[in-house]
């Protein structure tokens, strides 16, 4: 997969911050993404919530007030970015059941648990791609405003689907979706999901089908890019995907049968697809099992994932700009891991790199969300989301699994190795 940017290796630049609180994280390797190479013996100088200064410690001036974190023998990544997430998520079967009469006030604290998980399992920013009733929008302005703790957030809303569709909020004809899109910009949405096909978790219609028309589709994704947003779909049809395609759609999810025509015209006109390769791949049948997922369901997920394999080593050899997203729960059991790191794991499986793979979970989706000078590199100017790893992920993604320490804004917010009180 080709690099998302040509911006220059940020190794090596010291910036002079104001007066604040300073803090240095000494001794590590950092694993430079732009660049691809490691920083040995390294010192990274954060200023309140940014890094001012990454680089050889000989070349990295520390203040004397600094706070020193002694981080020897780990390497330091920036932290993970999940871009699939519904941190409200519900299932078909009896987990799902159980919250059939959940409240607002239920679900925003549910979610806000999900949140506080997501970070300690070293995802510091998400893309939400479908949530009920706003409730997205209040744990966002919550966690922003240090009521509670959890990733970055931008957030899509609520699904907007065709009725009888795969989503929350049904839309018909070109201006319900306009007047949809509309009420989920205005309550803050970041992008707009629309649901242009079927889904695993739907008892009715095909995934492989196309049921907006093509004013309908013309409409939604001129709407979305007259108001400045992106705009996403669900979806796992070529048809639909080729409809959407030839009116400017920013990217896909799932993918689930794509052909090589779908993906060539992805990788041309520069579409993001966000695979959620987990969702149907074997890890995934021990939390089905957890979560009592009906046959039928389990029937569709088996039926899916060899297609939906193929498509992602298809898309991966043709060069189509991959975002990491798991729709799991970002910290959610799998395979041994977490969905967040065995998704990056089946990119490697499937043809990345170690490399592409941390890129596709880190500098590759900031890119996608336009975070790329906030977050997604440890690099001057933004923010110190940093995860720690005992083993080296160039060598080989699963290093991931190592994960032993997670800082947002120059808040430590895990630490395996702090000693205990």
């Amino acid at each position: 997969m080709a690099p998302a940017s040509a911006e220059p290796t940020a190794v090596f630049t010291q910036v002079h911050p104001p007066e604040g609180r300073f803090v240095a994280l000494t001794g590590a390797t950092v694993i430079d993404v732009l660049s691809g190479k490691p920083i040995e013996h390294a010192t990274v100088l954060i200023d309140s919530d940014r890094i001012a200064a990454v680089g050889p410690a000989d070349q990295v001036e520390i203040p004397a007030d600094a706070k020193r974190i002694d981080m020897s023998g780990q390497y330091l990544i920036p932290g993970l970015l999940n871009c699939h997430v519904h941190l409200g998520l519900k299932l078909p079967g009896a987990a799902g059941a159980a919250l059939i009469n959940e409240s607002d006030a239920d679900q925003v604290l549910r979610m806000a648990e999900n949140a506080r998980k997501s970070l300690y399992s070293g995802v510091t920013t998400v893309r939400l791609v479908g949530e009920e009733h706003g409730n997205d929008f209040a744990l966002k302005r919550a966690i922003d405003g240090g009521r509670t703790i959890g990733p970055r957030i931008q957030s899509a809303g609520e699904i907007i689907a065709p009725t009888g569709g795969h989503g929350f909020l049904e839309a018909d004809g070109p201006y319900g979706f306009a007047k949809a899109e509309r009420e989920q910009i205005k309550a803050g949405a970041t992008w707009i999901k629309l649901a242009i096909s079927g889904g695993i978790a739907d008892s009715h219609g095909a995934i492989s089908a196309a049921p907006m028309t093509d004013e309908e589709m013309k409409v939604a994704i001129d709407v979305a890019h007259r108001n400045g947003v992106q705009i996403t779909a669900h979806n796992g049809s070529s048809e639909a995907a080729l409809q959407a395609l030839k009116y400017g759609i920013d990217g896909f999810e799932h993918g689930y049968h794509f052909t090589d025509e779908v993906l060539r015209k992805m990788k041309a006109q520069g579409t993001w697809l966000t695979p959620t390769i987990v969702v149907d791949q074997p890890g995934v049948f021990e939390f089905f099992k957890k979560i009592g997922t009906p046959d039928w369901y389990l029937d569709r997920v088996r039926s899916t994932g060899k297609d939906h394999w193929r498509m992602l080593q298809d898309a991966i050899h043709i060069g189509v700009k991959i975002s990491l997203g798991t729709d799991q729960l970002p910290y959610e059991p799998n395979s041994g891991t977490t969905a967040t790191i065995h998704e990056a794991e089946l990119y490697q499986k499937a043809g990345m790199s170690p490399l592409q793979a941390l890129r596709a979970a880190t500098d590759v989706p900031a890119h996608m969300l336009k975070l790329e000078h906030d977050v997604g590199a440890i690099a001057p100017g933004r923010y110190a989301d940093i995860v720690a790893l005992r083993k080296n992920p160039l060598d080989d993604i699963g290093a991931l699994r190592t994960i032993d320490f997670v800082m947002k804004g120059g808040d430590v917010v895990r630490d395996d190795n702090a000693p205990s009180l």
